[in-house]
């Protein structure tokens, strides 16, 4: 209970700090980018080092590629043949392909499955929607920032990127089961936790309810994709075609209808990709998705 109200007090809190004359009208910049060059970086640093992988983990882990990779696909296509900007294209991948996880995934995956659900969870926001974020998504992001992409710039842009560095050192880690004294594990996860209210009142600062804005349209399509056929497909895949029937799969299924990643949203708008929309996706996804996550918990129930 408490994450949701601190998801609408930093949402308010930057809608409020719009209408103050003396706060600076750029600041959500600022933000983003302690988001992405700080706190991003912490994240990785403390969660991909303590991972056990495992084999028989992969449907959950495998989920968050297969919705982001599947995301590209399809709103690259589609924009080309609609003849969108590759701003537009970027943002609707990194917004609609990416689940928020894990603060709005383990509480309410907590809530309903109890503390055994979390492991499934935390399954497929670390390994999965945290580790596409930090790789997949930096590329996309880059990709499409670029008015000519350069193969070589692009390369360049992610290999330099803080938080692909600090993913790498991660995994580094990992590989050989090195961890962090624990002094220093506790001030990477108190960095990493103003990820969200960081997150959120720079959201809030750039939401904006204009009637006759350009973006409903694709604000409609994103959220469908994110929170309606993102979960079907996996539903579909994982049950009818897979035969793979667990409580697992339920939990899987319920973090991929979640609402938009705020870090996808953020990365997007650090990356100048429609930054109004990119918080649209947040703003409105996040309310949005407490009504359809009660319909898809009413679908999964009847999954074996």
């Amino acid at each position: 209970m408490n994450n949701f109200i601190l998801i609408f007090f930093f949402l308010a809190l930057g809608l409020l700090l719009q209408h103050i004359r003396q706060f600076p009208t750029h600041a959500y910049k600022i933000l983003n980018k302690i988001v992405i060059y700080v706190c991003l970086p912490a994240l990785s640093l403390y969660h991909i080092p303590r991972i056990k992988w495992d084999n028989t983990l992969l449907y959950p882990i495998a989920s968050g590629w297969i919705v982001f990779i599947l995301a590209f696909v399809f709103f690259h296509f589609l924009g080309k043949k609609l003849g969108w900007s590759n701003k537009l294209i970027g943002c609707l991948i990194l917004t609609a392909g990416l689940s928020n996880s894990s603060f709005l995934g383990y509480p309410i995956i907590e809530a309903l499955y109890g503390k055994e659900g979390l492991k499934t969870a935390i399954l497929v926001d670390q390994p999965g929607t945290f580790v596409v974020v930090s790789t997949l998504g930096v590329f996309v992001a880059a990709f499409y920032s670029k008015g000519n992409p350069n193969a070589f710039g692009i390369i360049k842009k992610v290999l330099f990127f803080p938080p692909f560095l600090a993913f790498l050192a991660a995994c580094v880690m990992n590989v050989f089961q090195i961890e962090f004294d624990t002094n220093i594990q506790s001030g990477l996860l108190k960095v990493g936790s103003f990820v969200t209210p960081l997150a959120l009142t720079s959201v809030g600062l750039q939401l904006h309810f204009d009637r006759k804005s350009q973006h409903w349209k694709f604000l409609r399509l994103g959220l469908f994709y994110k929170l309606i056929f993102a979960p079907l497909f996996i539903l579909v895949l994982y049950v009818f075609v897979l035969n793979h029937r667990s409580e697992e799969i339920k939990i899987t299924i319920m973090q991929m209808a979640m609402a938009p990643m705020i870090t996808g949203a953020i990365l997007a708008s650090t990356h100048g990709l429609k930054p109004k929309l990119s918080s649209m996706m947040i703003g409105f996804g996040i309310p949005i998705s407490f009504i359809t996550l009660a319909i898809w918990y009413f679908i999964v129930s009847f999954v074996g």
